[in-house]
Order: C-alpha cells, then structure tokens, then sequence
C-alpha cells in the first residue's frame, strides 16, 4: 500500500473514531459501525446503527419527523466541534458542513468541504 494511501486510511480511522466520540459523549450514543471517505478536498463520514433507545421508540411509534428534526438541529449545534476534530486531522480548514440522517437503514452523514489547498487555487480549471 503506498504511503499516501496509508496515511489517507490513517486519517479516515482518526477522524471517524472523533466524530463517534462526540456522538457519544455529547448525544449519549455513538455509531457500532464507522467508515470515513477521504477525497480530495471532501471527507464523508457515515455512522450506522445511531440512534437511542428513546429515539427508535418514537420512531416505532411514528414520529420519524421528531426525531430526524433534533438529529439536524443536534448535528448543527455540533458543527464546530465536528469540523474542528476534521481541521485538527487533515492540517485543512472545513470550509462547508452538511449533515444528514435516514431511517432505513439506521444512518447519517456527515459531511465536510476542505478549502482548496494551494496547489489546487493556482491550477486551471
């Protein structure tokens, strides 16, 4: 494996095991399963099996909408502390964040934009 794509893998198991981290210690569960793409100046991490037992007894009972609205309101009043575990992994700033959660199957996104590096600015499009 060549070393840039060691240290991507690297970079991908730090900043998935941050942002489970913060799900758990700021939400009170994280993800069982974590995997984080790296490409380019986009990091995506996606979180499976997410929410608690009072959410998925909400969502039994039909109030998907509820619970998806304080996930989003949650993963924005996070927006700070999860791009900043990214910045401090990648050495980039995160210069846009989205986030998204689904129902079936048990899952959210977590999406990053990095600033273009240097190299990327100067070269033509």
């Amino acid at each position: 494996m060549p070393a840039e794509s060691d240290s991507q893998a690297r970079a991908a198991t730090a900043i998935g095991n941050a942002i489970t981290r913060l799900h758990r210690e700021h939400y009170g569960r994280g993800a069982t399963i974590t995997r984080t793409v790296i490409q380019r100046n986009h990091v995506i991490t996606f979180l499976e099996d997410i929410y608690t037992p009072l959410e998925r007894t909400l969502i039994d009972a039909g109030s998907w909408e509820t619970v998806k609205d304080t996930r989003q309101a949650f993963q924005m009043a996070m927006r700070d502390a999860f791009s900043e575990a990214v910045e401090g992994v990648m050495g980039r700033k995160v210069v846009a964040f989205m986030s998204q959660v689904h129902i079936d199957p048990d899952l959210a996104a977590e999406i990053f934009v990095l600033e273009p590096t240097k190299d990327e600015r100067e070269s033509p499009a």
